[in-house]
């Protein structure tokens, strides 16, 4: 019974922590064509996040726009880096620099159109949101969006840099 509530808990916050998991090797495209291998994407030793998105998510959409009001704030606090990851498929990949452009966001944008990376990770919906330790570790994975949701991510962040 207890083993159930501990498991239903965790699918209703959509929160689950992993201990020293590291990020899987997929190879992905950033937004100029170059290939980037993602056990190798890193922030020099300061904590990073992965945000997976699609340009047709509409809770994907708020939550980096939400976190792009505050970003380059994040950055000068923590030194934080966000890797806004799409899952577009193939067909709708030409959408994504427009949206990114659009939005203004910053973001070290990366295309996933075969979900190889969100596949590797067992990501099942988005908006998905992973934080990573200057380690490598992965500490932090979060599904789903509420407003105000961008908030528990820098609280995270905050306690990384700390540490």
């Amino acid at each position: 019974m207890r083993k159930t509530f501990l498991s239903l808990m965790v699918m209703l916050f959509g929160v689950v922590l992993t201990a020293n998991a590291q990020l899987p090797s997929v190879t992905l495209k950033d937004m100029n064509g170059k290939t980037v291998r993602t056990d190798t994407l890193s922030n020099n030793g300061k904590p990073f996040i992965i945000d997976f998105f699609a340009t047709w998510c509409k809770p994907c959409n708020r939550e980096l726009k939400a976190i792009n009001e505050v970003y380059a704030d994040w950055q000068e606090e923590t030194g934080v880096k966000i890797y806004a990851v799409s899952i577009d498929q193939a067909q709708n990949i030409n959408k994504v620099k427009p949206m990114v452009d659009e939005y203004g966001w910053t973001y070290d944008v990366l295309l996933d159109p075969n979900s190889d990376f969100k596949r590797a990770l067992g990501i099942q919906m988005i908006p998905y949101v992973i934080i990573v330790d200057g380690s490598g570790n992965i500490v932090y994975k979060h599904n789903g969006y509420t407003e105000g949701a961008e908030n528990e991510l820098i609280e995270k962040v905050r306690e990384l840099v700390k540490k």
